[in-house]
C-alpha cells in the first residue's frame, strides 16, 4: 500500500499527529475539519452557518490539493456539539452537493469536539 500525504496551506495545519488527508490509490481520506482560520490557526467564532461554510471551504481546499471536487465525495461524517444546529448545518452543506448524487452521510451529536468547536466534518472521496 502506497499512501500519499495531501496538504494545503488553504486549510488549517494539523493540531496533532495526523495529516489533512491521505490518498491511497484513487481514494482520499480527509481528516475532520473544524472552524479554524487557516492562516492564523485561530478559532473562528461566528454563526453555525458561517462556521459550517468555513469548514466546507477547508474541505474544498483539501479536495483541490488532491485534484478532486465535491463531486468525488462518497462519504461524509458530520459531528455536532448540538443537534439543534442540524437544520442550519444541513442547509449550508446541501449547497455543495446535488441531491441526486450526494454522498452517503451520517450526522452525530457528540459531547465535545476539539477546541470546543460546534462542528467538525470529515470526508472520503474517490476519483
Amino acid at each position: 500500500m502506497k499512501k500519499e500525504i495531501i496538504t494545503t496551506l488553504n486549510a488549517p495545519a494539523p493540531i496533532g499527529p495526523y495529516n489533512q488527508a491521505i490518498k491511497v490509490g484513487n481514494t482520499l481520506y480527509i481528516s475532520g475539519q473544524i472552524p479554524i482560520i487557516a492562516k492564523t490557526m485561530e478559532l473562528f467564532s461566528g454563526t453555525i452557518k458561517e462556521e459550517t461554510e468555513l469548514v466546507m471551504l477547508h474541505l474544498n481546499a483539501v479536495l483541490e490539493a488532491a485534484d478532486m471536487t465535491f463531486g468525488h465525495v462518497v462519504k461524509s461524517t458530520i459531528f455536532l456539539s448540538d443537534m439543534e444546529d442540524f437544520g442550519k448545518v444541513n442547509n449550508v452543506y446541501g449547497t455543495y452537493f446535488d441531491n441526486d448524487t450526494a454522498p452517503a452521510r451520517e450526522t452525530v451529536a457528540v459531547k465535545t469536539l476539539p477546541k470546543n468547536v460546534r462542528i467538525e466534518i470529515s470526508m472520503i472521496a474517490v476519483k
